[in-house]
């Protein structure tokens, strides 16, 4: 069940779902979900002469990246073919009974910008800043303002609350993270070094 705006304000009293700050709920809530603005950090990949990244190299994916602020009032531009990182100005606790879907808006997408390139749940139990994935796939360059609602946020109910939700207990990488991160694929099981193999 996807929860209604009576829903979701309900939650957002108790207090067991959060999303902070909320500058003003009569704009920001929507019949069925809850408009997140974009934050002021952007990771920008910078182009290197390289073959390829390799994912199984932790620690590769942060050479290729650069923190970029851009304050509130003034803009950050995408490009055609850019693809950046950045993240919503707002902190998102999801409860362990509920999973969370962020999308784009449906006016930045006729403008040709996307906000994730597959990234767009929160696991139960996930709390911190949601990292956006922010692509250009138009012509023209596209100025985004950090503070302006840039995506959206729905939750479901489970059918029962998450045995093993996400966060530490589970060695979650993005756990309480604070601005846009950088991928920390090569932390996964599958690329651990093992011993003598």
């Amino acid at each position: 069940m996807i929860l209604s705006d009576r829903d979701i304000l309900a939650r957002l009293e108790t207090g067991d779902l959060r999303i902070d700050p909320i500058s003003d709920l009569e704009t920001q809530v929507q019949p069925a979900s809850v408009d997140l603005r974009l934050g002021t950090e952007f990771l920008e990949f910078q182009r290197a002469n390289i073959s390829c990244i390799h994912p199984d190299r932790a620690g590769e994916v942060e050479e290729y990246v650069e923190s970029t602020n851009v304050p509130e009032g003034e803009e950050f531009v995408l490009h055609p073919g850019d693809f950046v990182l950045g993240s919503t100005k707002e902190r998102v606790a999801v409860p362990d009974d509920l999973v969370a879907h962020v999308e784009g808006r449906s006016s930045l997408g006729r403008l040709a910008v996307v906000i994730h390139a597959t990234a767009g749940l929160a696991d139960p139990g996930f709390e911190g800043h949601v990292t956006l994935e922010l692509s250009n796939l138009g012509t023209a360059p596209v100025a985004l303002t950090p503070g302006m609602r840039i995506s959206q946020i729905t939750f479901t109910e489970l059918s029962s609350p998450a045995e093993r939700p996400y966060g530490a207990e589970r060695g979650s990488k993005y756990q309480g993270q604070s601005g846009p991160q950088a991928s920390r694929i090569g932390s996964d099981p599958e690329f651990a070094e093992t011993d003598g193999e």
